[in-house]
C-alpha cells in the first residue's frame, strides 16, 4: 500500500523517536575522526528498510514528500531528524528520473556532505549523483543551497543531469554563469532552492554586490550552505591567490616593450640570477648598470614614481620563468594563461603586478593596460561565510590538517563500491629526457598491440606535443587533449576506455568526466547526431538520439568485457607533478568501480621536479656512464621524489597561510565597510551622522588653528580657509576675532552650519536631503574604499623589507593596516560633509515621465530612473561587468565608466560670479545659494 500523507508523517515521526533513543546523528556529530566513518554506515540500514514503501508510492506521492517535509520543518522539527526519509526518497527518485540508484556508499559519502564535511571518494564513484542527497535535504529549507565546481560546462551539466531529480521533487534550479548580466535575471538564479555556478562566478557576484549602488542591482542573498566539488583544487591549489575586481589606469605599455627589449640581451647569472625553486630573479649590478646605459638613466633607483625597478623585475621574470606552451599559449594575439592544475586555459584571467604586460611585450603582441584594485577577497574568506560547508573530492587526506585549520572541514575517507583492483607499479627512472620518451612510446606500442587503452598524462602543453611527434613517427593513432584543445575535452576523455585507445592530456585533475571501458554510449551516439541535420531538442533529434545509443550500448558492452580481460586501462605518467594529489587524480582515472587497471610513471633526471629538487645522490645513482634508454628503479629515488613533492607541498601551504594572514585584517575591514554600505542601501537616516560631521569637523579645525585660549595666537585666516572647504562660510576674520574664547569660536561656527544645512533642508525636503545624503555617503565610501586598497596593496609590496630591521612583516602590516583603515573612516566622514555642504543642487525642466526630478550635477547613472536626486561620481571606474581576470591566479573584472551629465550655464557660473537671473547679486548669495537653489 502507498503510503499516504498521515501515514509519511507518523512514519516520520517514529523514525525521529528511534533516531533519539538509539542516538546515532548525536553520535555522528560528536564522533572522533576515527569513529564517524562507522557512525556514517550506521545510518545505511535504516535509509535501506524504507526501500520498499518509497517504491510502492506513485509518482505524485513521491513528489509531495517535499511538501510534507517542509510543514514538518515549519512546525520545529529539526533538519537532521529527516537525513534517513529524505535520502530514501532521493535514492527512489533519481532510480526512477535518471536511472541510477544510490549506492550504500554514496549514501555514506552524502550524510557527511549534510554534516558539513568533507567526503573523499575515489574516481568514479559517483559524487555527482552523492551530492543529491544533501543538496536535496538542505534545499528543503528554501534558504539557497550553492553547488560549486571548478568550471562553467559542470555546473551546467550538473544543473541540468542532476536537476531533473531535485525538479521532480518540486525544488527549483538555478545556474550562474559568466556573461549573466542581467541583475533580474541572476537575482532570480539565486533565489532558487538549489544554485550551481563556479567558485570565481559565486566570487565575484559577492564583490559586485559589494559594489552596487543599490539593492536592485544586488543579486546574492545569503550564504546558507554551500557544497564544494573539487574541493581540494578550488579550496587548496586555488586559494593561493584572492578574486579582484579592477579597474584601468596607466598606460605602461611602451615602457614594458621597451624592457623587453632590454632584457632580452642580458644574460642569465652575468646581468642576473634566478631562483627557480622560490620563483624569483635578482638583477646583478653589472645588468643594472647595462639597464641604466639602455635607457639613458644616471640610476634607476633615483625616482620611484618611474617605476623602472619594478618594471626590470618583471621583465625577467617573464624571461626566465614564464615558459610559453607551459604556463601560456599564444593565441589570436593575446597571451591565455594555462591553468598549471588543469591544463586549461584560464580565458579572461590575467596575472597582476605587471607581470601579464610583461609576458605580452616579451612575446610581442597588443598589450593591455595595467589594473587597480577595487574589490577583493580571498576564497578562503568567501567560503568561511557560509554557515554550512561540504566538500567532495577524490585526493584530500593528504590537505586535512590544512582544511581542518583553515575552514573547519574535517576529512572523511570514504570506501568505495567495489574493491580497488588497480595495480600501481614503481617509477622508472631515466637519465635523460629523450630517453624516456623512448620508453614510454615502446610501452605505448606493446600496449596497444594488444588492444589494451592508455591514457598518457603530461605536465604541460609542450610535453605532451612532444610525445604526440614520437607517436606520430611511429604511426601510432592517438588523441591529444590539452589546452588547446580544451572545447573537446569531454568528448575525448570519455571516450579514452575504447578498445586500443591512447589519450595524451595533460593534467587530469578535476575533468569531471568518468571513462568507462570500452567507451561511453551516449558520447557516441552523440557524435552520430552531430553529423547529422537533426535538432537535438526535436522528437526526431530524440529518437535518433535513443536508437544510437542503444546500438552503441551493446557494442561498448562487449568491447569493455575485453578491455578487462586485456588489464584495463593503462594509466602512463610521463613526469610527477609538485603536488601529490595531482599525481593520485591521474592513477585514479583507472580502476574505477572495482575494474582492472595499472599505472606506472616515467621520470628523468631532467624533469623539472627532479631537476629543481632531487639530490646529489640521484645523480651518482645514475651515474655519467648509465645509459639513456636503462631505467632504474630504486626505493632511494621514490622518496627524493617524495621528499620533493613535501617540499613543493609545504612551500605552497605556507603561501596559502601568509594570504591568509594578511587577508585577516583586509577581511575585518571589509566587513565594516561593506556593513555600513548595506545599511545605507537599506535607508539609513543619516541626518544626525552628519550634524555629528560637522561638529567634528569644526573642534578638528579649531584645535589645529586655535592651539590656545590666547586670541593672539589663533590662526583665524587658516581656520576660516580650511572651513570654507566644509561649507560657503560667511563668516569673517573680524567676527571670529571678536570672539573671547574657542568655545565663542566653536559657537559662531557651529551656528553657522546648522544654519546652512537646515536652509539646505528646508528648501529641498527632508526625503530629497536623505536621498542626497545616502548616495553622497555611497559615493564616497566607494572612492575612499578603492584609495585605500591601493594604498594597503602598496603597503603589501614593501611590507617584507621590515624583516631586515628585526620586525616582523605580518605584524607591521596589522599595525601600519588598521591605522590607516582608521583615517580612511575619518575621511569618510570629512570627506561625506565636505560633499554634502557644497552641492549645487539645480531643478530640471519637468518631463512627462520625470516631474518633479532634482539632480545634483557631476555624473550619474544613466540605468537608474528612479526619479531620486544623481549624486556626483567621486571617482573614475564605477561598477563592473563579468570580464574576469586573473592575476598570477588572481582574477579580475574591468569596470565600466559612467557618463557625466552636460552642465547647464547656471551648472558652470562661479560661486562668487554674477547671478545668471541678472539680479546683480553674486551667484552664491542669489541662485547659489540653498534657499535659492530651491
Amino acid at each position: 500500500m502507498p503510503m499516504m500523507g498521515t501515514e509519511r508523517g507518523d512514519l516520520g515521526h517514529r523514525i525521529g523517536r528511534l533516531l533519539d533513543a538509539m542516538g546515532i546523528l548525536d553520535k555522528i556529530l560528536h564522533a572522533g575522526e576515527g569513529r564517524k566513518l562507522r557512525a556514517l554506515s550506521d545510518l545505511v540500514p535504516d535509509i535501506g528498510a524504507l526501500e520498499p514503501e518509497m517504491e510502492a508510492l506513485s509518482d505524485d506521492e513521491l513528489a509531495a514528500t517535499t511538501a510534507d517535509f517542509r510543514n514538518r520543518l515549519n512546525n520545529g522539527e529539526q533538519l537532521d531528524n529527516l537525513v534517513i526519509e529524505s535520502f530514501a526518497v532521493v535514492r527512489e527518485t533519481a532510480r526512477r528520473v535518471i536511472g541510477q540508484r544510490h549506492y550504500d556508499v554514496q549514501l555514506m559519502g552524502g550524510a557527511a556532505l549534510h554534516f558539513g564535511w568533507i567526503a573523499e571518494m575515489k574516481t568514479g564513484e559517483g559524487k555527482t549523483l552523492v551530492s543529491t542527497l544533501p543538496v536535496y535535504l538542505n534545499g528543503l529549507t528554501g534558504k539557497g543551497v550553492h553547488v560549486v565546481t571548478v568550471n562553467e560546462y559542470l555546473a551546467k551539466r550538473d544543473a541540468e543531469w542532476m536537476g531533473q531529480v531535485h525538479g521532480f521533487l518540486g525544488l527549483d534550479i538555478g545556474m550562474v554563469l559568466p556573461n549573466q548580466n542581467d541583475p533580474v535575471h541572476k537575482r532570480a538564479q539565486y533565489a532558487c532552492d538549489i544554485t550551481y555556478g563556479t567558485n570565481n562566478e559565486f566570487g565575484f557576484d559577492y564583490l559586485r554586490d559589494n559594489m552596487a549602488l543599490s539593492r536592485g542591482e544586488q543579486v546574492q542573498r545569503g550564504f546558507n550552505y554551500c557544497i564544494v566539488d573539487e574541493v581540494d583544487s578550488i579550496l587548496i591549489d586555488e586559494a593561493r591567490t584572492p578574486l579582484i575586481i579592477s579597474g584601468q589606469v596607466t598606460d605602461a605599455a611602451k615602457l614594458y616593450y621597451r624592457f623587453a627589449a632590454v632584457v632580452r640581451a642580458l644574460k642569465r647569472d652575468e646581468d642576473y640570477e634566478v631562483d627557480e625553486e622560490k620563483r624569483q630573479v635578482s638583477p646583478l649590478e653589472p645588468g643594472i648598470e647595462k639597464v641604466e646605459k639602455a635607457l639613458g638613466v644616471d640610476n634607476l633607483y633615483d625616482d620611484p614614481t618611474a617605476n623602472f625597478v619594478h618594471q626590470l623585475t618583471v621583465a625577467l621574470k617573464a624571461k626566465e620563468l614564464y615558459h610559453r606552451d607551459k604556463d601560456y599559449l599564444v593565441s589570436q594575439g593575446q597571451v591565455k594563461i594555462v591553468d598549471e592544475f588543469t591544463g586549461r586555459v584560464l580565458e579572461g584571467r590575467r596575472w597582476s603586478e605587471g607581470l601579464h604586460q610583461a609576458v605580452e611585450a616579451k612575446e610581442g603582441v597588443r598589450i593591455k593596460e595595467e589594473n587597480q584594485t577595487l574589490a577583493t577577497v580571498t576564497l578562503q574568506n568567501y567560503f568561511r561565510m557560509y554557515e554550512k560547508l561540504g566538500g567532495m573530492t577524490g585526493t584530500a587526506v593528504t590537505e586535512a590538517a590544512e582544511f581542518m585549520g583553515t575552514y573547519g572541514l574535517q576529512v572523511v575517507p570514504i570506501p568505495t563500491h567495489k574493491p580497488l583492483a588497480r595495480a600501481d607499479e614503481g617509477d622508472l627512472i631515466f637519465k635523460g629526457e629523450a630517453g624516456k620518451f623512448s620508453a614510454v612510446a615502446d610501452d605505448i606500442e606493446e600496449r596497444i598491440a594488444t588492444g589494451q587503452p592508455v591514457l598518457v598524462g603530461t605536465v604541460s602543453v609542450e610535453k605532451s606535443e612532444v610525445l604526440s611527434r614520437e607517436l606520430e613517427k611511429r604511426g601510432i593513432a592517438h588523441e591529444v587533449l590539452n589546452a588547446k584543445q580544451h572545447t573537446r575535452e569531454a568528448e575525448v576523455v570519455a571516450q579514452a576506455g575504447r578498445l586500443g585507445g591512447v589519450t595524451v592530456a595533460t593534467n587530469m585533475a578535476g575533468r569531471g568526466v568518468d571513462i568507462i571501458l570500452g567507451g561511453n554510449p551516449e558520447g557516441l551516439a552523440e557524435r552520430d547526431l552531430a553529423g547529422k541535420e537533426l535538432d537535438p531538442d526535436s522528437e526526431e533529434g530524440q529518437a535518433f538520439l535513443q536508437e544510437r545509443v542503444d546500438h552503441w550500448a551493446a557494442e561498448v558492452k562487449a568491447e569493455g568485457d575485453k578491455v578487462r580481460e586485456l588489464g584495463g586501462l593503462y594509466v602512463l605518467g610521463t613526469e610527477r607533478h609538485e603536488s601529490r594529489r595531482i599525481d593520485n587524480q591521474l592513477r585514479g582515472r583507472s580502476g574505477r568501480q572495482g575494474d582492472p587497471g595499472e599505472s606506472r610513471f616515467y621520470l628523468s633526471l631532467e624533469d623539472e621536479l627532479m631537476r629543481i629538487f632531487a639530490t646529489g645522490a640521484i645523480q651518482f645513482v645514475m651515474g655519467k656512464d648509465w645509459p639513456e634508454d636503462v631505467p632504474i628503479e630504486a626505493k632511494m629515488v621514490s622518496k627524493a621524489i617524495e621528499r620533493a613533492q613535501n617540499t613543493v607541498e609545504t612551500r605552497n601551504g605556507e603561501i596559502r597561510k601568509n594570504v591568509l594572514k594578511y587577508d585577516e585584517v583586509m577581511n575585518e575591514q571589509r566587513k565594516v565597510i561593506y556593513r555600513r554600505r548595506d545599511q545605507v542601501l537599506d535607508g539609513l537616516d543619516l541626518r544626525d551622522e552628519a550634524l555629528e560631521a560637522l561638529a567634528d569637523a569644526v573642534d578638528t579645525s579649531i584645535r589645529t588653528y586655535c592651539v590656545s585660549e590666547f586670541s593672539e595666537e589663533w590662526d583665524l585666516k587658516g581656520l576660516l580657509a580650511e572651513i570654507g572647504t566644509f561649507w560657503p562660510t560667511e563668516l569673517t576674520e573680524d567676527a571670529l576675532g571678536a570672539a573671547v574664547s574657542t568655545d565663542e569660536v566653536y559657537d559662531l561656527l557651529m551656528g553657522e552650519a546648522n544654519g546652512q544645512y537646515h536652509a539646505r533642508e528646508e528648501s529641498l525636503g527632508e526625503d530629497t536631503m536623505r536621498d542626497i545624503e545616502r548616495q553622497v555617503m555611497l559615493r564616497i565610501i566607494d572612492a575612499r574604499w578603492r584609495d585605500h586598497l591601493r594604498e594597503m596593496d602598496h603597503l603589501e609590496d614593501g611590507i617584507g623589507l621590515r624583516a631586515m630591521g628585526q620586525r616582523d612583516p605580518l605584524t607591521e602590516w596589522q599595525r601600519e593596516g588598521y591605522g590607516m583603515f582608521e583615517q580612511l573612516i575619518h575621511t569618510i566622514a570629512q570627506e561625506f560633509v565636505k560633499y554634502l555642504m557644497h552641492v549645487n543642487v539645480v531643478r530640471e525642466e519637468p518631463t512627462e515621465a520625470q516631474v518633479g526630478n532634482i539632480q545634483t550635477q557631476g555624473p550619474s547613472d544613466p540605468s537608474d530612473t528612479s526619479g531620486t536626486p544623481k549624486v556626483a561620481t567621486m571617482a573614475s571606474g564605477e561598477g563592473a561587468n563579468t570580464a574576469q581576470e586573473q592575476g598570477e591566479g588572481a582574477a579580475q573584472a574591468e569596470p565600466e565608466q559612467a557618463q557625466p551629465v552636460v552642465k547647464s550655464e547656471w551648472d558652470k557660473t562661479p560661486r562668487n560670479g554674477p547671478c545668471p537671473c541678472g539680479s546683480g547679486k553674486k551667484f552664491k548669495k542669489c541662485h547659489g545659494s540653498p534657499a535659492g537653489a530651491g
